[in-house]
């Protein structure tokens, strides 16, 4: 029985302690936040999450900054850290990120605390200065907590392993936080929810308009968070309006007038790219420019009607000559099917084939001439064409139908920033991608009889399933 006892004795000793890091029950309470997952294991060096409240998104940056600075970073090689935590107010600093630092971080890691005011026995009631914390990698950490009403002048000369937004800054003390962390190719983490419309954010970050290979982001909603109740969403939601509910429960970048494609979703309609059979190669869709960018999409459909864009070029202020040649090579590259004679099939826009005072050939001859056979009958009708993509990206019955390579940024950024105006019109900015995307599915009847398969094309089309849910193709 005193064996007994003993082993009793020890197996509460070793829950005790188990319950004084609160980080062992981040994401270990029998369910998994999947999207918090994803982020940590993420290796960018400027990641975001854009979620509505409550939806676990400000949990990301206090366990990652956590796991920075303990040294205990389940997905990244540790050592010893200086990062800052910065929100947009002391107060702000006091009542939400501080809090969850000290929630997270275990009181044995803790070697001092220094604070701006209040006492270190009492902390989460003061302001901290900076936490030194006591790395499983050696040495010492250093948490340093800023806020933007401070000014970007006391944001200046440091070096740093990380930067932690809490709630969106202000651009220019985002600039220098990326200053920051440049000679230690540190990293940039934000958590926000996007209250405050399309902002320096909506396009550094979420559009990623500069193509910067270092930015991720993810959007997270109360869905999410497996550990909110659906009785208490369903009270949450009944509170808020519709567009309040946009940014408040799915993080979501308001303006007035709305997003024009609502039912885009990047997580379903954003897909890793594959090898596509020949079989499914359908056409190719051309907007053409100038001075403007030239958008060329090639475009697939498989046996069920489903539509993948598969590939792009992108360009503006270069000759029909150039387009022509990068067209042909990302076809060569594809393997993508010509016809008889050995030209490429396109659709392109009916104004292609209208010759100017100024040049003796239309659009339409000069790629005829470079080997691509361009048909301008197009139906240009915008609100049809619009109702169309809509119905592509997702129907009354909730199935989707249109499908986007990864690789084609451009599109993806042109479906997100593609806004009403204040009349009946969408606002008429970057949205060459989007022109051809309509024709190409104007094209296409939307009740259009399925092909028959034989039992090779079934049997191909299983394959190719498989490897779509075991392997990328880049």
């Amino acid at each position: 029985m005193e064996i007994v006892r003993d082993i009793l004795k020890v197996e509460k000793e070793i829950e005790n302690r188990y319950n004084q890091n609160m980080l062992n029950f981040y994401n270990k309470k029998g369910k998994v936040h999947k999207k918090q997952v994803a982020f940590h294991k993420c290796k960018k060096r400027n990641r975001w999450v854009f979620g509505g409240n409550r939806s676990g998104k400000t949990e990301c940056g206090a366990v990652e900054t956590v796991y920075l600075a303990c040294g205990v970073h389940p997905y990244k090689k540790n050592k010893p850290t200086e990062g800052w935590v910065v929100s947009l107010s002391r107060q702000v600093q006091r009542d939400v990120a501080q809090r969850k630092i000290l929630h997270y971080l275990p009181q044995s890691y803790i070697e001092k605390i220094v604070m701006v005011s209040g006492g270190q026995e009492s902390a989460e009631n003061g302001i901290i200065d900076f936490i030194l914390v006591k790395s499983d990698a050696g040495g010492l950490s250093r948490i340093g907590f800023k806020s933007c009403d401070q000014g970007r002048d006391k944001f200046q000369g440091a070096s740093l392993d990380y930067v932690w937004f809490d709630e969106e800054p202000p651009f220019d003390i985002y600039n220098e936080c990326k200053m920051r962390v440049l000679d230690r190719c540190g990293e940039i983490f934000g958590t926000m929810t996007p209250l405050k419309g399309l902002t320096w954010v909506y396009n550094t970050i979420y559009l990623n308009d500069k193509n910067d290979k270092d930015v991720w982001y993810e959007t997270m909603e109360w869905a999410d968070n497996p550990f909110l109740s659906k009785k208490e969403i369903a009270k949450m939601t009944q509170s808020l309006s519709a567009d309040e509910l946009e940014s408040r429960r799915y993080g979501k970048f308001m303006q007035n007038g709305g997003m024009v494609y609502t039912e885009f979703d990047e997580n379903e309609n954003v897909i890793d790219p594959f090898v596509v059979p020949k079989e499914w190669q359908d056409c190719i869709s051309i907007d053409p420019g100038l001075h403007n960018p030239l958008s060329a999409h090639f475009y697939a459909v498989d046996f069920d009607g489903n539509v993948y864009v598969v590939a792009e070029h992108y360009q503006a202020q270069q000759t029909v000559q150039y387009h022509a040649s990068k067209i042909k090579e990302i076809a060569s590259g594809l393997g993508w099917k010509t016809d008889n004679r050995g030209q490429l099939r396109a659709i392109i826009d009916s104004a292609a084939s209208q010759r100017t005072l100024a040049s003796e050939k239309n659009v339409v001859e000069l790629f005829y001439e470079n080997g691509i056979v361009a048909d301008c009958n197009v139906n240009k009708d915008l609100f049809s064409g619009i109702s169309v993509v809509k119905s592509y990206l997702k129907s009354a019955d909730g199935r989707r139908r249109l499908f986007i390579f990864k690789n084609c940024v451009n599109l993806i950024r042109e479906i997100k920033s593609y806004w009403w105006g204040s009349g009946e019109n969408p606002i008429k900015k970057d949205d060459h991608a989007l022109d051809e995307l309509r024709y190409y599915l104007m094209k296409r009847p939307l009740n259009k009889e399925k092909n028959k398969k034989n039992e090779i094309q079934i049997d191909k089309e299983k394959m190719i399933k498989k490897l779509k849910n075991n392997y990328h193709f880049y």
